[in-house]
């Protein structure tokens, strides 16, 4: 299979990543909810640190179950800053749960995530080249939107970044047999 120029052909791990989840188009919540704060974490980070993480922060963040997260306290914080296994920074942690706050909120307005964040192209697949742009007037859009509605670490370039991951924006390479 060719793929994209990026994906290191040694780590069997970005490689699956790549071929079966990357521009797939999600539409489970639970799995919004999971690429949102992993995507989140990734802030100043690489994607394939985050990756490499990502079945500890499932441990970690209780499945990425929204309803357990939003309830996070203090105490909880302590607990995940001690786990050497994830990303350990505060802003982002508490971030997690501020940001569960708001999907919760746009579940209940929108009747589910999947209804707001693909309602932005009409359910629609956007096809962009892969190249080294990070941001879109998309991404702009809903970052602003989504920092409207309280979320942190939800930048223009995460959220280009996230459109990606779950399908909205498909930008696989030309090269790349899942080009579109």
């Amino acid at each position: 299979m060719k793929r994209c120029a990026y994906v290191d052909p040694n780590d069997p791990l970005y490689i699956h990543y790549h071929d079966e989840e990357w521009g797939v188009p999600e539409h489970d919540d639970h799995k919004l909810f999971e690429l949102l704060l992993l995507e989140c974490f990734q802030a100043g980070l690489s994607w394939r640190c985050i990756l490499h993480k990502r079945e500890a922060f499932r441990r970690a963040l209780d499945g990425f179950d929204v309803e357990r997260v939003v309830r996070y306290d203090d105490a909880k914080i302590e607990a995940l800053m001690a786990d050497p296994s994830i990303v350990r920074n505060r802003l982002k942690l508490r971030a997690a749960v501020t940001n569960a706050q708001a999907f919760k909120s746009i579940q209940a307005e929108y009747g589910s995530f999947d209804s707001y964040i693909w309602g932005f192209t009409g359910r629609q697949v956007v096809v962009e080249p892969y190249d080294l742009r990070t941001t879109s007037p998309l991404s702009d859009q809903i970052s602003k939107d989504l920092k409207k509605r309280g979320m942190k670490f939800v930048g223009s370039t995460i959220i280009y970044s996230y459109l990606q991951a779950i399908g909205i924006i498909n930008g696989h390479g030309q090269e790349c047999d899942l080009h579109i």
